[in-house]
């Protein structure tokens, strides 16, 4: 049996028991999830191992990469762009970057950008995968790049090149980073083990992946699923794991843990409210939360909603019942949501890869008993 730490509030102890359950069945190497309401911590619970060969305890410092789970935090930082007036959704890329204007760009506006329409998934034609890691590069190709389909027809989804496209246009308005404005904006101020680039003093703490057995379940694959999957140069690569953890890629390899993830998103449930602070105004939250479209996607197997950056629970139904529910999915496992109708929200974080895109059963059972425990 293996040893359950942290804390859960009475009321929810089916949500550990539920926990207990995913390591029993084999299903976890190492795992943490964390629930939140109002500011309290309801659900904090650790438990496994850190590393491959089981000798490094799973803790309540351990990071994890959260993959695309970190485009939830790469939308917050646009959507406090937009609260403080510097930037608008309905404004085109180009008019903060005007080099995104080739290739029949020009019109293409922030929240198709957000939402997944600009037609930029991936790149179709061969590069190097180290070419990632150059952020200045890989925004060249992207404002060069002409749209894969006709962009505001349909979503397709942005796996890596939506945290350039966001992190460019958060650059050319704020002039830092996003991972320099996550960790002076939020992480800092409000004890956030958040982290978009992993300096090399917190490697020691980040958890080993334990990588899926198998591939992931595409569907049909086309000209936009290839380029953002499905190539060899569809994600970076050549420079190993240390440099990938130290570069800073807004869609794919933030640094969490779940806690610091509930806590940010438990504020975007609670109308802002993050320590008697509001970090995003209630009437920002339901703009970046709001539909920007809905229909089957031309790279995920899914019907999706999109929102300014966030997955909506209304079309993917993963975080409990709410159709006002929001947030994202990571590639292996991980998740973050936020629920304004019941002000709960939730985060998962583990080392132990599925072959779930979308949906992983292991946080699904775990916010099912949740939700239950109401």
């Amino acid at each position: 049996m293996t040893e359950i730490f942290g804390t859960c509030a009475p009321a929810f102890f089916a949500v550990r028991e539920a926990f207990e359950a995913n390591f029993a069945k084999g299903e976890e190497l190492g795992a943490r999830f964390s629930l939140v309401r109002k500011g309290e911590v309801l659900v904090d619970l650790w438990a496994g191992f850190a590393d491959r060969q089981r000798t490094r305890a799973f803790d309540d410092k351990t990071l994890t990469t959260i993959f695309s789970s970190t485009k939830a935090i790469a939308a917050l930082l646009i959507a406090r762009l937009v609260d403080s007036g510097r930037l608008d959704y309905g404004q085109t890329v180009a008019s903060v970057w005007p080099e995104f204007a080739q290739a029949g760009k020009a019109a293409i506006t922030v929240e198709q950008v957000m939402s997944h329409q600009a037609g930029l998934s991936g790149f179709p034609d061969p590069m190097e995968p180290s070419l990632w890691f150059d952020w200045d590069a890989i925004c060249a190709k992207l404002a060069a790049m002409a749209p894969l389909w006709p962009p505001g027809t349909a979503s397709g989804y942005h796996p890596v090149t939506f945290g350039y496209l966001a992190g460019e246009i958060f650059r050319r308005v704020d002039g830092r980073t996003m991972g320099t404005a996550l960790r002076q904006d939020l992480a800092v101020p409000f004890d956030l083990d958040l982290w978009i680039g992993l300096p090399d003093s917190e490697h020691g703490r980040a958890a080993d992946l334990q990588r899926p057995k198998g591939p992931a379940r595409f569907g049909e694959i086309n000209e936009a699923t290839r380029a953002a999957f499905l190539t060899p140069w569809s994600s970076a690569g050549g420079r190993g794991q240390a440099e990938w953890r130290r570069t800073e890629i807004p869609s794919a390899n933030g640094h969490a843990t779940a806690l610091a993830l509930a806590r940010l998103f438990g504020a975007l449930a609670n109308d802002g409210w993050l320590d008697g602070e509001v970090i995003l105004s209630p009437a920002l939250i339901a703009e970046a939360s709001r539909e920007r479209i809905a229909g089957p996607d031309l790279v995920l197997p899914f019907t999706m909603s999109w929102g300014a950056g966030f997955m909506r629970n209304s079309a993917v139904k993963v975080w409990g019942p709410g159709e006002q529910t929001f947030g994202h999915s990571g590639w292996g496992g991980s998740c973050v949501f936020a629920d304004p109708e019941t002000g709960l929200a939730g985060a998962y974080v583990m080392n132990r890869q599925s072959t779930d895109l979308i949906g992983d059963r292991r946080p699904g059972l775990l916010i099912e008993a949740a939700y239950g425990s109401l």
